[in-house]
């Protein structure tokens, strides 16, 4: 055996030692808690019954052969959805985060981040040349602190930016964005919000939680992805109709990747569709929502993250104790998964439980009463 192999091995082991393994498994017929589908639109017969009529490849990259007046057409509608200039659409959300942070902020430029921020838009400011700092997680006085001092350094600073989530994927709490704006407006800041889940879940017709506090005129870049509540593919940046341009020119996760087919851009405008259809209403999501945190509330000793969101976090402290907590939930026809170190804090671990319009009461109340009994 190699040594690459061995040593491929030995760090594999090392894991399983750690209970840090991951493994790959096929989808169960069990109650759906884990996916990202918060409105159930992945299930939608009006969004799959008319994607099948386009080729299976956009033959190239969109700088290339992949791009179309569809492509652009939807990009501008999706754009004027949210209430922005402009949208430049990439093929997830993971290539949009890496994409507009990594070539964004320059070398002369800061870059704040919530420390709680996705592994996508670590990733993208690890490769931009701005210097970078993090503030503490939703902590608005840090942040400001660290505002201050880029403000009163002895060197010259280009741009400053914040970046950060409107609605935390791992914890599901919402961002004070009013308060970061108003901050970044008092130091002439940039503010980048990636809105993944608060898309179909907040905000008119599922417009985000930017548009419901009113913020489009205030942030400089918002993320949106398809993946999620739209049940779809992809990603949009929106913004300025210079940003599109430079994003178009700098953003190699865009330029040197195949374009997405455009059958999946024909999910996405359908998707959209549903949401601007005047009977779409998220109310029974939230109605849910409160129903789990009152089911919740009654269990004594339970530890339940603050969330007013589709995410929902139960601390199960240990590695090996929240697997063992979601196998038997598992077990008992629930699909909810284990959240574990160091994918959040040690003693932090979760059962991440994800809400949607489809699920039930009954359901939920089923949660409990496995619980219960387990814990």
């Amino acid at each position: 055996m190699k040594q690459i192999e061995q040593q491929i091995l030995a760090t594999l082991e090392q894991r399983k030692a750690q209970s840090l393994f991951r493994s790959l498994r096929p989808k169960e017929n069990l109650v759906d808690f884990c996916s990202n589908d918060y409105l159930g639109f992945s299930k939608s017969i009006l969004l799959n019954s008319e994607v099948n009529d386009f080729p299976s490849g956009a033959t190239g990259s969109r700088l290339l052969a992949g791009n179309t007046q569809f492509i652009e057409g939807l990009e501008q509608e999706i754009a004027d959805f949210h209430g922005a200039e402009a949208g430049l659409i990439f093929n997830s959300g993971y290539d949009a985060n890496v994409g507009l942070l990594s070539c964004l902020p320059q070398k002369n430029d800061v870059l704040l981040t919530d420390e709680l921020i996705h592994a996508s838009m670590i990733d993208g400011a690890r490769l931009s040349y701005a210097t970078r700092y993090k503030f503490r997680h939703n902590d608005v006085k840090d942040l400001e602190k660290k505002l201050q001092i880029e403000n009163n350094s002895q060197f010259t600073t280009l741009n400053s930016f914040v970046a950060l989530e409107s609605v935390y994927s791992m914890d599901g709490d919402k961002a004070n964005l009013l308060e970061i704006s108003n901050l970044c407006e008092k130091y002439g800041a940039n503010l980048i919000v990636d809105e993944a889940h608060a898309t179909g879940v907040f905000g008119k017709n599922g417009k985000g939680l930017v548009n419901e506090l009113g913020l489009e005129n205030k942030v400089f870049a918002r993320v949106v992805t398809f993946g999620k509540a739209l049940g779809c593919h992809g990603a949009i940046v929106l913004g300025s109709k210079g940003l599109r341009d430079y994003l178009i020119n700098f953003a190699r996760s865009f330029i040197y990747t195949t374009a997405a087919p455009q059958h999946t851009h024909e999910s996405v405008r359908q998707a959209y569709q549903l949401l601007k259809s005047p009977d779409f209403s998220n109310q029974s999501l939230h109605k849910l929502i409160q129903f789990f945190r009152k089911q919740a509330s009654q269990i004594s000793g339970l530890e339940l993250i603050e969330s007013s969101s589709a995410i929902q976090c139960i601390i199960i402290s240990g590695n090996e104790r929240c697997r063992l907590v979601a196998s038997e939930l598992q077990k008992n026809g629930l699909d909810i998964r284990p959240i574990v170190s160091p994918t959040v804090p040690k003693g932090k671990e979760r059962l991440r439980i994800c809400l949607h319009s489809f699920n039930t009461e009954e359901e939920i109340l089923k949660i409990f009463e496995t619980l219960k009994v387990l814990l």
